[in-house]
């Protein structure tokens, strides 16, 4: 009897529709030299597989912290793959610096806590013009350093993706809630109680915006944010059919 319930209950493994293959890669935070040697590792990889519709999926959080944000948006902006169709998330440091641009203010004070000035500093600011910036000033002078385009870009991102048995999502979903009903701040900010759900899930969530030494890999979600601003290791999921690898900078 107890072997027929397992049975009945095993879950069946987490799928990627047939034909297709997807990478997914976790936050960036400015690391434009990271993602250059991520990207060139994902293509090799992908190039050694059979022919499939690939998609390569970022999970938010591209700017911030690291030493050029700037970069790594017209890095990623310009990006024309013959490989693969890239698809962007929105993150939470998207979301604040959107919010700056726009005015208002205490996003922009959340902004700059959070890895702002060093954003700033790739778009041209000086350190000592921010450190002598009053809130005023930020607020009128940052909208005259990001381009129309950069602007444009991130805000055309996406808020989830879902692949299959597969949701991405920057930072989680609210379990129990349909996807439907997800409020946008949790998809961009949650931790708890994402973090330390115990029970299934809608899909797999793939996602990133809580870091961790290495890949987290839990029965229903997948963290891939390994802190590439502090660690240098940038780290990406590969997926297809049932099979699921990793790839990150520094392996």
């Amino acid at each position: 009897m107890i072997q027929r319930i397992f049975r009945k209950t095993k879950p069946k493994q987490s799928r990627i529709p047939e034909g297709q293959r997807v990478y997914a890669i976790g936050d960036i935070h400015g690391c434009l030299a990271e993602t250059e040697t991520l990207l060139a590792k994902i293509e090799r990889d992908n190039a050694g597989r059979t022919a499939a519709e690939t998609h390569l999926i970022f999970l938010g959080d591209l700017m911030d912290r690291g030493p050029d944000s700037a970069g790594v948006i017209e890095k990623l902006r310009t990006l024309s793959l013959d490989w693969a169709t890239p698809r962007f998330l929105t993150g939470n440091h998207e979301e604040l610096f959107l919010g700056a641009l726009a005015g208002e203010r205490e996003a922009l004070k959340v902004f700059t806590r959070a890895g702002g000035r060093e954003t700033m500093q790739s778009y041209g600011m000086s350190l000592t013009q921010f450190d002598e910036a009053t809130w005023d000033d930020l607020e009128t002078h940052l909208p005259t350093l990001v381009s129309d385009e950069h602007r444009a870009f991130i805000e055309g991102f996406e808020t989830m993706l879902v692949f299959g048995d597969y949701l991405f999502v920057h930072a989680g979903i609210r379990p129990d809630v349909p996807l439907d009903e997800q409020r946008t701040s949790d998809l961009f900010w949650i931790r708890e109680p994402f973090l330390s759900h115990r029970g299934s899930l809608s899909h797999v969530v793939v996602h990133g915006h809580t870091v961790t030494e290495a890949v987290d890999e839990r029965r229903w979600r997948i963290g891939i944010d390994t802190g590439a601003y502090g660690s240098g290791r940038l780290t990406a999921i590969g997926l297809e059919g049932t099979e699921r690898w990793f790839l990150s900078t520094l392996d």
